[in-house]
C-alpha cells in the first residue's frame, strides 16, 4: 500500500513462550488478515529472530521486526548475517530493532563487555551497514572504529546481494542521547511503553529533531513507534484487573533509574525514588499502590472497543508513526479491539482490510 494511504501503522507483538511452529504461522496469517501492519518479537526468554523466519513464510504483507534484540550481546557481523537472511526470506519485510540493555545484563547475563552505550551503538549500526554494503556492492570491508573493527570478508563467507538490501534499523531508548542518535542514524525509534504524551513532546521528539538536524535528515526518515499500556475490559471486574496490572507494570519500570526521566518530566521524582527503594527491598506487590490515578491516566489509555481505539489513535496523531498495544497478540482474542484500532488509524478511503 502506498505511504499516502496510511495515517499510522498498527503494530502487534507476540511472546514466543509456549508457541509451536503452527501457532506462529497461524498468528502471522491472522494478524495480516486483520489489517495489522507490523508484527514484533522481544528478546526476553526466547530468541527474537527464529519466530520471524516462520512468520515470513506465512504472510505476504506484514512487516516483521525485533522490538528489540540486544545489540551488545552479539557481534555486528553475526547480526548482519541474521538480518540479511531474514530480509531475503521475507522479501524485504524485515526490520532490525536494536537495544542496548543495561550494564549488569550485558556483563553478567551475556558475559560480554560494556562500554558507553550511545557511541557504541552508533558504531554497531555503522558496522552492520558497512558489512551489508560489502555484500551488496562487492566492495572491500574496511570498518574501523573505537569499539568495532571489521576488515576481513572472504568470498566463502559473503552471502552476496539480495533484492531488498535496504534493511531498516530501529533503535530503542529512553534518555535524550539515544533519541538524538536515532535522529542521526536510524530508520526508526522504539519508544518504551512507559511513557507519556508530555514526555514525547518535551523529551523524545525535540531530541530526535536535534539529531535529524545534525545529520541533515527530514523528519519522515525516522518512524516513531510506540506501544501503549491499555486499561480495558468488557466488565467492571476485567477493567479493575487490567487497571491493577497496568499499575504494576508502570511501577516496575518506574523503579529503574533508566526510566526516571519519564516521571521527572511531570515532577514525579519522589514517586520514582520511593519505587526504587521498595524494589531494593523486594516489595514488588506493594509498588503498584504508588501509581496514582494521575500517573495512570498520563501513561495509559483507558477505554474499550471503538472508544479505546479512537482514544489511542487520537492521542498519538501527529506524535507517532506506528502504534500498538502493550499486550501479546493472540489470534481470536480481542480481534474487535484490533480491528477498531486499525480502522481508527486509517483514512476513510483506505483500502486496507478490516
Amino acid at each position: 500500500m502506498e505511504e499516502k494511504d496510511i495515517m499510522m501503522r498498527i503494530d502487534a507483538a507476540f511472546d514466543a513462550h509456549a508457541l509451536t511452529a503452527t501457532d506462529i504461522a497461524r498468528l502471522a496469517g491472522h494478524a495480516e488478515a486483520l489489517g495489522i501492519d507490523g508484527l514484533w518479537t522481544h528478546e526476553t526468554a526466547h530468541d527474537p529472530f527464529l519466530p520471524l523466519a516462520l512468520a515470513a513464510g506465512h504472510s505476504t504483507r506484514l512487516e516483521l521486526g525485533t522490538s528489540v534484540a540486544v545489540a551488545f550481546a552479539r557481534s555486528p557481523v553475526v547480526l548482519a548475517h541474521t538480518a540479511w537472511d531474514l530480509a531475503r526470506l521475507s522479501g524485504g519485510r524485515f526490520i532490525l530493532g536494536l537495544g542496548t540493555q543495561v550494564k549488569p545484563h550485558i556483563e553478567r547475563r551475556f558475559g560480554m563487555s560494556w562500554g558507553p552505550p550511545a557511541p557504541r551503538l552508533r558504531e554497531f549500526v555503522e558496522a552492520i551497514r558497512a558489512v551489508w554494503r560489502c555484500w551488496q556492492e562487492d566492495a572491500p570491508l574496511n570498518y574501523r572504529g573505537r569499539f568495532y573493527t571489521h576488515t576481513l570478508m572472504t568470498p566463502f563467507f559473503n552471502p552476496g546481494p539480495i533484492p531488498h538490501p535496504r534493511v531498516p534499523i530501529y533503535i530503542a531508548g529512553v534518555n535524550p542521547v539515544l533519541c538524538r542518535l536515532a535522529g542521526e542514524i536510524a530508520d526508526g525509534f522504539h519508544v518504551h511503553p512507559c511513557h507519556t504524551v508530555r514526555y514525547l513532546q518535551e523529551v523524545v521528539l525535540p531530541s530526535l529533531a536535534r539529531g535529524l538536524e545534525r545529520a541533515g535528515r527530514p523528519r519522515q526518515t525516522v518512524q516513531v513507534a510506540v506501544r501503549v499500556f491499555a486499561v480495558a475490559g468488557r466488565t467492571a471486574e476485567e477493567r479493575d484487573a487490567s487497571r491493577r496490572w497496568v499499575r504494576q507494570q508502570i511501577a516496575f519500570y518506574a523503579s529503574t533509574p533508566t526510566y526516571r526521566v519519564v516521571l521527572a518530566t511531570h515532577g514525579w521524582e519522589e514517586v520514582a525514588e520511593q519505587l526504587s527503594r521498595m524494589a531494593r527491598h523486594g516489595r514488588w506487590e506493594e509498588m503498584g499502590d504508588l501509581i496514582t490515578d494521575e500517573i495512570l491516566d498520563a501513561v495509559a489509555v483507558t477505554g474499550d472497543g471503538d472508544d479505546l481505539a479512537a482514544r489511542t489513535a487520537a492521542r498519538y496523531a501527529g506524535l507517532a508513526d506506528r502504534i500498538g498495544y502493550y499486550l501479546p497478540f493472540v489470534p481470536g482474542q480481542d480481534d474487535e479491539r484490533w480491528r477498531a484500532l486499525v480502522a481508527a488509524a486509517r483514512p476513510s478511503d483506505s483500502s486496507y482490510p478490516s
